[in-house]
């Protein structure tokens, strides 16, 4: 009887972009089986690249969830579609997002021109779960083909999960052979501290009127466990640009701030398995996403 040649062990990056609210952070999350990247209804909620994990068996998927491409109006949107540009020179493949109808975005039309001097690429459609009719997403597949940069076009509902299985098949020949670059369990190569300080932006985006959340920063200051009780204390400071936004972010009595953090807690115990003492504080650092210095210091890294 022949003996079973195993399969090398190899990995695949992959660059997911496309427009604002897309659902790149929300497919990420799906493919993954964890929460790696906040996701909400507001638009530009990814601000940096995240990278989530998935192995299956010799096979290592590395997601890199980028920002969504869009025109930027300050140095920060300029940071975050530069770091969905370079994301392209540093992967085996890019899946770009695509609404399952409408028009293509000006962003969109620069992106698919880079990627047909960059290849190799994949287009997925999203959110076909909203669609009634086959006609029209064979229309949308075929406004896609017609750019000429893409080896696949396919469709999935990261929100239901169809036809993302799927997608571990199209990426696997894009593979390189050799060991895999994180451990077979991980999900993600974020540290932890960055983690927590998404999970509370991302609670300040859910509640917070428009206008404010665009404009705050999450740090964590101090992220201690403590030697005699199963507990971490987290400190963290939540940075907005104006003083009228300290007191919106706040609320009356701190009850906004108070429901930002127990939200934030929640998520954050279910994350690290542990009991968690979260201090939020709100501080002003007036127009932060136009100056470079706070942009550096705050973590928003130029790519």
């Amino acid at each position: 009887m022949a003996k079973t040649i195993p399969e090398p062990s190899s990995s695949v990056f992959v660059a997911l972009v496309g427009r604002p609210n897309v659902g790149k952070s929300s497919l990420t999350n799906h493919l993954v089986g964890e929460k790696v990247a906040i996701v909400t209804k507001k638009p530009q909620t990814t601000r940096s690249r995240i990278t989530g994990v998935i192995t299956k068996g010799p096979v290592q998927y590395v997601l890199m969830d980028t920002p969504g491409i869009h025109k930027a109006r300050n140095k920060l949107d300029s940071r975050m579609t530069q770091t969905a540009a370079a994301s392209l020179k540093d992967v085996d493949v890019t899946l770009m997002l695509f609404e399952p109808a409408g028009d293509f975005t000006e962003s969109e039309l620069t992106m698919i021109g880079a990627l047909q001097k960059a290849g190799p690429a994949v287009a997925v459609i999203n959110k076909v779960d909203l669609l009634d009719s086959f006609a029209t997403l064979e229309q949308r597949k075929q406004q896609i083909r017609d750019f000429g940069c893409f080896d696949a076009v396919t469709a999935v509902s990261a929100r239901d999960g169809t036809g993302c299985e799927e997608l571990f098949a199209l990426l696997k020949p894009y593979g390189n052979e050799g060991p895999h670059y994180f451990d077979d369990d991980a999900f993600t190569d974020m540290p932890e501290k960055e983690l927590v300080a998404e999970l509370v932006r991302e609670k300040a985006l859910l509640f917070l009127r428009e206008e404010i959340p665009h404009g705050i920063a999450v740090v964590v200051e101090r992220f201690k466990e403590r030697p005699d009780k199963d507990l971490i204390d987290i400190d963290v400071d939540i940075y907005c640009e104006r003083k009228s936004h300290k007191g919106m972010i706040i609320g009356k009595g701190g009850q906004m701030l108070k429901k930002i953090a127990s939200a934030a807690r929640l998520d954050v115990e279910e994350l690290l398995g542990v009991q968690v003492n979260l201090q939020c504080w709100v501080k002003v650092r007036e127009d932060w996403r136009d100056n470079e210095q706070l942009l550096n210091a705050l973590g928003f890294s130029k790519p």
